[in-house]
């Protein structure tokens, strides 16, 4: 199953392999700490989907801190999977994505002064904002997700907008396990384990993504109604030291695992 196929919301998600999808920003936040052409984040995803990734994610920022125009012409052009391109819902991303017209779009709030991603889209909040670029971009053929943390009210709010997709913001679970703070990770899981839920009876797909690793997302993997993961700065970290091809095909093999787990009524 390619990026961006629907599981069918209430289908049997134990017999779905899951997908990996993987983020190339921080291949570009190297090669700009240098300036230059080295290393060049096109052809770390094709390595990428070479070792097992399903498709690749990239997030073109305001401020060109990492991903740049030219990078997302080439993995266009240039890759033989789905393009995820990561965007603020502003009009100049809205005009740069229908001009380029990626497979997926993942609408995700940003702020110049923040390193990363910090929490969710406010979809309850921001409805009025994000209607018409959901609308736009669905409308051009582009599969839209939402970015949202694993709320009831955030999940409902994005159904309310027809887009096909949300994305958990995991983070804040994988932190409190980072942190030995076990009563937040418990209570995080419970919110992803329940909003997945929700989400499929809703009729949207469910992804994550965030600050997962071998171990969380091996954990996550295993519950059925999420269908694609989307990892970059932990993979991009770990390929330091064994390989960009070597971190892609363990992290395949602990997806695996996990969904197997699942499959065999281990979750």
């Amino acid at each position: 199953m390619s990026a961006g196929q629907t599981n069918p919301a209430g289908g049997d998600g134990r017999t779905a392999p899951i997908r990996l999808g993987i983020n190339i920003d921080h291949v570009a936040t190297l090669r700009n700490a240098r300036g230059g052409a080295h290393p060049d984040p096109v052809s770390a995803a094709k390595l990428a989907v070479e070792a097992g990734a399903d498709n690749i994610t990239a997030h073109l920022r305001e401020d060109r801190r990492h991903i740049r125009d030219d990078d997302i012409a080439r993995l266009i052009a240039e890759l033989e999977c789905p393009l995820n391109l990561e965007m603020a819902a502003t009009s100049e991303m809205q005009e740069i994505a229908l001009k380029a017209k990626p497979h997926a779009a993942c609408l995700v709030p940003e702020k110049r002064e923040e390193r990363t991603t910090e929490g969710g889209l406010d979809v309850v909040a921001q409805h009025n904002v994000l209607a018409p670029v959901v609308a736009e971009l669905g409308a051009a053929g582009i599969r839209v997700s939402l970015f949202i943390a694993a709320e009831r009210l955030q999940i409902e709010a994005a159904s309310r907008l027809r887009s096909p997709a949300i994305e958990f913001h995991v983070g804040p679970w994988c932190d409190a396990l980072t942190d030995g703070r076990n009563d937040d990770a418990k209570a995080e899981w419970h919110s992803i384990r329940d909003g997945a839920r929700i989400a499929r009876d809703l009729g949207l797909e469910v992804h994550a993504g965030h600050g997962l690793n071998y171990a969380t997302a091996e954990t996550i993997a295993a519950l059925p109604e999420i269908v694609e993961l989307n990892i970059g700065h932990f993979i991009v970290g770990d390929a330091v030291f064994g390989g960009l091809s070597e971190s892609v095909r363990r992290m395949r093999e602990a997806m695996s695992k996990g969904r197997a787990a699942n499959m065999s009524g281990g979750a």
